[in-house]
């Protein structure tokens, strides 16, 4: 597939959100007291970020003066749940910071936030392991890493916010689950990518095209130029760049944040656990690419290239 960046950043941004949001919800009912000025900044920051990620997705639409249609069809399309879901997750993160705002010390608030920040992952994965067609996608693992990678993400950016900000007693609780969790999405990623690269297609050139000669090769597609097809489907990128942009994510997005979470916890020093958020962003970015980029489209068995 090709990878619209919009969604790449989308799906990047509100997964570090929603981790932030989740990780500040589980705090707090668990009973751990947060300062009031730490927890709003906190929210007004994941507030921010999915903001932006909304606005990302927007570059994604054709017509976007259109996209509240996408909500219409939610009976049976994840797309359109996510269409409710993030707005609602939206709502209650401001909601929270309002009441916080205002002395209000609510546990529904939280116990929502963690609920819906949840379905939103949920909804989110979906998108994508519906889709039977792509088997590198129609997998529990989807989920899981999808909820995964975006907790390790909004731990890490907690870690470095309670850091920057004194909340010791947030941070002994994070870091060590921050480097927990980025473990075991390193280690669900990695069964992934066994899984995917051990993949055999379903469809061969002789079923794409009906034609059920033993041997078949392509030398046109009958136009002289490219086509919404050859465009969206493939990401025309070289084996070699894909394993380059493979290893890049394995080290950013986790074997680095993990090394880098260690090294705080053991010297309690802001700047690495500042150092190990700016590093994991990239590579998560460079993660939610290639995750797009791995998957084959079946249609590409007919459409290999442009003569």
């Amino acid at each position: 597939m090709n990878p619209a960046f919009s969604v790449v950043i989308f799906t990047t941004i509100a997964g570090a959100a929603q981790g932030l949001v989740v990780t500040l919800a589980l705090a707090v009912l668990a009973g751990l007291s947060l300062a009031p000025a730490f927890a709003s900044t906190a929210l007004i920051v994941a507030e921010v970020l999915l903001l932006v990620g909304l606005g990302a997705s927007f570059g994604h639409l054709g017509r976007p003066e259109r996209a509240w249609r996408a909500a219409m069809m939610w009976r049976t399309s994840w797309l359109s749940r996510e269409v409710i879901v993030l707005p609602a997750f939206i709502a209650v993160v401001a909601l929270w910071w309002l009441a916080l705002r205002n002395g209000i010390d609510s546990m529904a608030l939280p116990l929502a936030a963690l609920v819906i920040g949840a379905l939103l992952w949920y909804c989110t994965a979906m998108i994508y392991a519906c889709l039977r067609f792509i088997q590198e996608w129609a997998q529990p693992l989807t989920l899981v890493n999808f909820a995964l990678i975006g907790l390790s993400s909004g731990l890490i950016l907690a870690s470095a916010l309670a850091a920057l900000m004194g909340e010791h007693a947030l941070l002994q609780l994070t870091a060590p689950c921050a480097f927990a969790v980025t473990a075991i999405a390193w280690f669900t990623r990695t069964l992934a990518l066994r899984r995917n690269a051990a993949l055999t297609p379903r469809s061969t050139l002789q079923s794409a095209t009906g034609i059920r000669a033993p041997k078949l090769m392509q030398k046109s597609m009958g136009m002289s130029a490219g086509s919404f097809n050859t465009r969206e489907f493939f990401h025309g990128a070289s084996r070699s760049a894909l394993k380059q942009i493979k290893l890049a994510f394995i080290v950013l997005g986790f074997a680095l944040p993990c090394v880098l979470l260690l090294w705080a916890m053991s010297s309690q020093s802001t700047l690495v656990f500042v150092l190990a958020l700016a590093v994991q962003i990239p590579g998560l970015v460079a993660e939610r690419w290639f995750f797009f980029a791995q998957a084959k489209h079946p249609q590409n068995l007919y459409y290999q290239f442009v003569s």
